[in-house]
């Protein structure tokens, strides 16, 4: 069975390396055999937090965060590509989280961070770890720090130099850490539905 992996990107710059991230992300996920796709903040576009989708009335919610809540209910994991801003997490991609909820419950999430330095957005994977635990989702100890990512990723997402190979080793890791807890997830709710 390939399980459903949505993967969310959240800059909303004109000039966006970290889409490499995302794409390289996407793209070794499918050569792992899992399913794997795409949800872009800037492209979803979702309007900055007024209400939560659960707070519409059934079928009142605006289409994209129709569309968007059932995905999130249909995956079995989730990863988060992640810039980092000044020491946090980028706004766009935490305005798209927050517009759910309950969606999240349940489920596994990776966190896959970059930035321009060396630090490769471990700041704000650190932050998120705590966000998403608290919306619900088991976050996986494997993460992914990439950076400078310039130097790590060509323009076409492709792994480059020491720095590329190194992205390779830990995403492997990364994905078989994920893997292993959908699995996990799966099972238990087979066996017992969740409380609540």
């Amino acid at each position: 069975m390939a399980y459903r992996i949505l993967v969310f990107y959240g800059s909303y710059r004109s000039d966006r390396t970290g889409i490499r991230l995302a794409d390289y992300t996407v793209r070794t996920l499918h050569a792992r055999r899992f399913e794997a796709e795409l949800i872009d903040a800037k492209q979803v576009d979702l309007p900055m937090l007024d209400r939560m989708y659960k707070e519409y009335p059934a079928g009142e919610a605006p289409q994209a965060m129709e569309i968007l809540a059932d995905k999130i209910r249909e995956a079995d994991g989730f990863v988060f590509v992640t810039g980092e801003y000044n020491w946090g997490m980028q706004p766009g991609l935490k305005n798209l989280t927050d517009h759910f909820l309950e969606e999240w419950s349940w489920r596994p999430a990776g966190i896959v961070s970059y930035s321009a330095g060396r630090l490769g957005g471990a700041r704000s994977a650190l932050i998120w770890h705590g966000t998403l635990a608290e919306m619900g989702m088991v976050v996986i100890s494997s993460s992914v720090t990439v950076g400078p990512i310039a130097k790590t990723l060509d323009v076409n997402g492709t792994p480059i130099g020491d720095a590329g190979q190194s992205l390779e080793r830990s995403f492997a890791r990364f994905a078989d850490d994920l893997g292993w807890w959908m699995e996990a997830a799966k099972r238990q709710k087979e066996r017992q539905p969740p409380p609540y």
